[in-house]
This record gives C-alpha cells, structure tokens and sequence, in this order.
C-alpha cells in the first residue's frame, strides 16, 4: 500500500499536458474539421479491423506486449523499491520453493518489515494472487516481472472483449487503445510489483464482458469465463470483488426468473456446474492458504499483519487500534505517522469531505488523462442512457468502497476498469454529435484528442532526454496519472550483486539515518533466509546485533548505509575491529 507523498515535484509534463489539452480543445472549436480526410482515412481502417472482434482484442493485448518490451532498452525490467514489492516477491519465492509460507526465521526480529508477517508464518500479508502470478513467471519464463506484463497484456485485450458487449465495436477498440496507453504501458501496474491491478481488473473485465453474452446465449463459455473472473477476483481484491458481484448476481437471478433466452433447468444445472466448482475450489483453497499461512482457515490476508503492526484501520467508522511496541523506528514512522496523518484527516468532517473528493480525483485521473477529461461534460445524458446503465450501477457500487475505506489506490477499485472506461466511451459518443451552432466541433475535439494522448505517450516515453520532470521519490498520487517506467532500486540492486559476487555468503547489516523514507525499504529477504547468499537484516542494539554475527558466524558482515550519498557498504564494526581500529 502506497500513501499520498506530502513532497512536492516539479512535474513539468503535467503542465505540458494541461496545457496541450487547452491548446486542442482551443483548435477544435476554431477548425473542427481540421484534418478531416485523413482521420475519415484512419478510422476506416481501424473500423475494418474493431469489427473483427477477436482479432481486435488480440490486437490490443499484443500492443502492450510489443511496445512495452520494445522500450526495454530505454527502462529495463522493474526493480522492487517499496515494502509492497517485496511482500508479493516472498509471496512468489515461498510458492516456487513449493510452500504456502515459511516458518519463522530464528532472528526474525531483525528481518521484520512493512506488510510482511513473522508470527505464526513468515509471509507475504497480501492475498495470494499477484503471489502466484509471480512465482508462475518465475518458473515458466525466468522473470516474475513478465508476467506482471503478459497479465497487463490480457488485462487491456480482455477489456477491449468487455466493450464490445457494451460498445459499438468501433468505440471498444478506442477504449482498448486507452487502456494501452493508461494502463498497460505506463502505468504501476504494469512497471511494479506489487499492485494486482492487471489481475483484478482482468477479472473483473471477464465478469462484465461475459454477463450480457450469457444473457443474451445463455452458452456455457461465458458461464466459465465469469467464474474464472469471480475466481481471480477472490484470490486479489475480495471485498471489491463482491461489491461488483452483488449488482451482477442480482441481475443474473432476474434474468433466470423472468428472462427470455435462459436455457431449462437441467441445461442450467449442466452448464452451471463447473463454474461454480472453480469459484468454490478457490474458496477453499485460499481458506486452505489462510489456514497454513495463519493459523486458521477463517483469518484472511491482512488480519495477523494489521492487528500486530498497524494503529490505523481500513475502514472510516473503526476507531484507531493501541499502539504497539516497535522494535524499529522506520517501521514506527510508517505505522504512526505516515499512515496516521492521513487517517486523522478523515476523521474529521471536513477531512472526510476533501479527502473523498481527492480520492475520487485521484480515481479519474490514473483511468484517464487530462485530454480524457473534457468529455465528461456529456456525464448527464451519459447517467441517463439505457444502454450502459447497469454499468453506471457498478461504478456507484465502486464508490462505495471509495468512500468507507481509509486509503485509496487505483488497484482497489480496479475490479470497476470496464465500467469505468465503458462511461467515458459513452460520454465521448455523445460529445461526437455535438454540434454547437451547426459545427462539429465535438467530433473535432474527439479526433484532436486522441491525436493528443498519442503525442502525450511518446513525450513521456522520451521525457528524460526532453528534460520533462514526471516523478520525484516518494511517488505521490499525481505522478500515478503518468507512472512508470521509472527505474527505482538501483542502489540497492547494485550493492547486492557486488555483495553476490563475494565469495562465501554474505550478512548485510542496514543501518538507516533519522530522516529514512519509510517506503524506501532496503531489508528484504526471501523465502530461504539461510540459504540465501546474502542475507539482508536491521540492525537494532549492540546485543542483539552481536547475537545475530554469532548466529551467522560463517558470514561476512557488512554495514549497508542507504541514506549516505552515494549509499555505503563497509565492513560492519565489530568489537574485535573496533579495537583493532583503536590501536
């Protein structure tokens, strides 16, 4: 879990786009037929290929694949930076190593970090998911990474499929399109570890496009795509998931009452049965996990790690949980103020109120971009169609949990990614037919900016050679609009391949300054802590540090110092060196 950054940044192409996105909309009203031929041209084409349903979603997921691995050579494969990252990569590396989690280290008190539980199991706090995406990658390709991309990849066609049960097929290809530039390229849950944004939304995408198709058929596949989202939505985000179950179940119950196409009961039944075996083996199965991870088969993910860390709740009406004892300061620091500022804002009536608009603007912004926005003038006749109104139900039932949950990132309300780009798609079609004064302005305002997100994708494709500011460390909620492909981590993963290339194992004692930025987390371990050539710890006192060099006397000892500019590595000071060092 990220939090909004209190820094400030120079984010020069924020203002380039702000600006491009007045000076478009500015040309459109002037000369809105300003490049005419060639977009009736370009939209021919892509007309004939949107109406080649399965070749145009195929399409879309390819362009992820295909752009995001042709700029690797610009920003190579991801580094994990943030506590998060490193949950979900221990969640990965406990599964290839062919467990559910692992047992408690000896010296665990010196490997505690954030989102990582210790007692009963040592463990990833997360739900499973993004866990076994990872590991799947791992295994199959090398790289956990390429599967977050090939997720993300499946993530954009499968919401492509999605509109077209919506859309007018022209239109879910446009929103396809979007969705490669927001979503599947520079995006953090394309560039990062630790979002299951890709998986969440993919479910929630099979959910939504196999609803109106199993309506309409009644055909077993789309039963079998929907309990495959239900499934992937159970093992990532849960308690989104069911906000956008409840509407869809209810709608699925109305139609097996009073609809016309639903097949006989025994035809039903037939179709039914699998998709309701997966969904219920993958209950199961992650109470199976909960009860080997957590003692118990009823304790989710989150639970054990909240309730031993965390002062603050999830939830706006629950009030904040006793303090407990820190063994360390950076962790202090994130739990009880980092994360408490935020929550003591909220908890105020005005807080509440500026916070859920800042939520909700954060929402808009990392689903659409500053051009995108201009479209939504039309949200009035868009909340008024039939056509997508159970859509606009769904997105409500989304803003739910928006409102009653302390913190919001995008990849919360993922699961909602179709609804939402199905209601800016509908808005765009009615700016098409805007004509004021006889003038199609609203078609040329659509042309001119699409033309817009294109150019505003390679600027910041090149923004480091333009001398563009995007990002500042932390990351903070504004930079999520543009996010990635940063490269965060370097001086960490520098310093531990040096350390690797040591002979004999290695012990990498951390020391952080006063001022260390909780989220920049450098101890992180993985699944076989022992086993692994160098072990990353926190040092804590001179007794606890001691017992720890004797607990891995075959180690050499090394004092990594990460707020030192550049960050340092030097032999850890021992007694026995100190007095060397003294004489």
């Amino acid at each position: 879990m990220l939090l909004p950054s209190a820094t400030g940044s120079n984010q020069t192409l924020q203002i380039l786009e702000l600006g491009l996105t007045t000076i478009t909309i500015t040309a459109a009203f002037a000369w809105p037929e300003l490049g005419a031929n060639v977009f009736r041209r370009v939209e021919g084409a892509l007309g004939a290929l949107a109406r080649r349903k399965r070749l145009a979603a195929a399409s879309v997921g390819l362009c992820v694949l295909a752009f995001r691995l042709a700029i690797l050579p610009l920003y190579p494969v991801p580094l994990p930076f943030v506590p998060d990252d490193f949950s979900f990569l221990l969640a990965a590396d406990t599964f290839v190593h062919g467990r559910l989690a692992n047992p408690t280290p000896v010296m665990w008190t010196h490997f505690e970090s954030i989102h990582i539980t210790m007692q009963p199991t040592y463990t990833s706090m997360y739900f499973p998911g993004q866990g076994l995406l990872l590991a799947a990658s791992k295994l199959l390709l090398g790289n956990p990474w390429y599967g977050v991309l090939l997720a993300s990849a499946l993530m954009c066609a499968a919401i492509c499929w999605a509109l077209q049960a919506w859309l007018p097929p022209g239109w879910a290809l446009l929103g396809g399109s979007i969705a490669v530039l927001r979503l599947g390229i520079f995006s953090c849950w394309t560039n990062t570890y630790h979002t299951a944004g890709s998986l969440s939304a993919l479910g929630g995408a099979l959910i939504l496009g196999a609803l109106p198709r199993l309506m309409r058929t009644g055909r077993f596949r789309y039963g079998l795509l929907m309990g495959i989202g239900i499934s992937i939505l159970i093992l990532t985000r849960p308690s989104e998931g069911l906000l956008l179950c409840i509407p869809v179940a209810f709608v699925l119950g109305r139609w097996l009452i009073k609809g016309k196409n639903r097949p006989a009961a025994g035809s039903l039944a037939r179709r039914a049965a699998l998709p309701l075996a997966i969904v219920a083996c993958t209950i199961g199965w992650l109470g199976y996990y909960d009860y080997r991870a957590f003692g118990c088969a009823t304790t989710p993910p989150y639970t054990i790690d909240r309730n031993t860390y965390a002062v603050t709740p999830y939830y706006v009406w629950q009030p904040p949980r006793p303090v407990p004892h820190y063994r360390h300061q950076v962790m202090q620091h994130f739990y009880t103020y980092t994360e408490y500022e935020f929550y003591s804002k909220i908890r105020t009536f005005p807080g509440f109120l500026s916070q859920t608009l800042l939520k909700f603007v954060i929402a808009v912004l990392f689903f659409s971009c500053c051009p995108l926005l201009f479209p939504l003038i039309m949200l009035r006749r868009v909340l008024m169609d039939r056509r997508i109104r159970f859509l606009v139900i769904c997105g409500l039932a989304s803003f739910v949990g928006l409102i009653v949950e302390i913190y919001l990132e995008p990849y919360y309300i993922a699961p909602f990614t179709v609804a939402y780009y199905a209601i800016g798609l509908q808005a765009m079609r009615h700016l098409r037919v805007w004509k004021p004064e006889d003038r199609p302005v609203g078609r040329g305002i659509l042309r001119l900016t699409v033309v817009l997100c294109i150019v505003l994708a390679g600027l910041r494709l090149f923004a480091q050679q333009l001398d563009l500011s995007v990002a500042e460390w932390p990351p903070n909620n504004w930079n999520l609009t543009w996010y990635g492909p940063e490269h965060y981590g370097v001086e960490r993963a520098q310093i531990e391949s040096r350390l690797e290339q040591l002979p004999g194992p290695q012990l990498a004692i951390v020391r952080y300054g006063p001022k260390h930025e909780s989220l920049d987390e450098w101890v992180y371990n993985g699944a076989d802590i022992d086993g692994s050539k160098v072990v990353w710890a926190r040092e804590m006192d001179p007794v606890d540090n001691e017992e720890l060099i004797h607990h891995y006397a075959n180690r050499k000892v090394w004092l990594v110092e990460p707020d030192a500019i550049p960050a340092k590595v030097s032999p850890y000071p021992t007694p026995d060196t100190a007095e060397v060092a003294a004489h």
